[in-house]
């Protein structure tokens, strides 16, 4: 039987606690979202109670939003396009902002050889050039042109297909864990309202 004060769960508790930090500093608020300089002429759109609220169905649909736009998405653009497509789906604002962040300037190396190498899997692309030829300049500009596009068109699709599969991914996961946090919540209760009748019947 483990035990309860040992370091390994001491460990886990402190890399929750230090996610739930680091989220909590990069999830925005209503109140920086409307005294940003950019969205502040179209901030009442995004500041409606109903995408604030963390529900069931707006979790799950920001997790899978902020996922797929993170990865689709260039880097810079990835928040503003989650928030725009929040609106039409009711996505949860911030959960759908703070997930864009799978992809930054840190990890982007990684998830672009990963796309490249999902892409070209998919597609069947072996990603080498043809013996570029010597006859000249231009046609070796042509050929490298045309290799250059072709691993970008690749990336590309790479991205899609990672942006699909953690999204769906994360949707179903998010689904379960709200269910399973909002069981364990009102276990707590109903174990707190016993306890306290108990007492109160003492």
């Amino acid at each position: 039987m483990a035990d309860p004060n040992s370091p390994d769960k001491d460990w886990g508790a402190r890399t929750i606690k230090r996610f739930y930090r680091w989220f909590a500093e990069k999830m925005p608020t209503r109140a920086g979202m409307a005294n940003n300089r950019y969205l502040k002429p179209i901030a009442h759109r995004f500041l409606r109670s109903d995408l604030w609220r963390f529900t069931r169905r707006s979790v799950p649909r920001g997790v899978a939003l902020g996922l797929l736009t993170g990865f689709v998405v260039p880097l810079g653009g990835q928040t503003f396009v989650a928030l725009f497509l929040a609106l039409p789906i009711r996505a949860n604002v911030p959960i759908a902002a703070v997930t864009t962040f799978i992809t930054n300037p840190f990890t982007y190396p990684f998830w672009l050889a990963i796309a490249n190498q999902l892409g070209r899997f998919v597609l069947r692309m072996d990603g080498i050039t043809s013996g570029i030829s010597g006859d000249g300049q231009v046609n070796g500009l042509v050929e490298w042109t045309t290799w250059i596009i072709r691993e970008v068109g690749v990336t590309f699709f790479g991205f899609v297909l990672l942006g699909i599969i953690f999204g769906g991914i994360g949707y179903v996961i998010s689904s379960f864990g709200w269910r399973w946090w909002t069981a364990r919540k009102w276990k707590r209760r109903i174990e707190k309202l016993g306890l306290d009748r108990d007492f109160d019947g003492k």
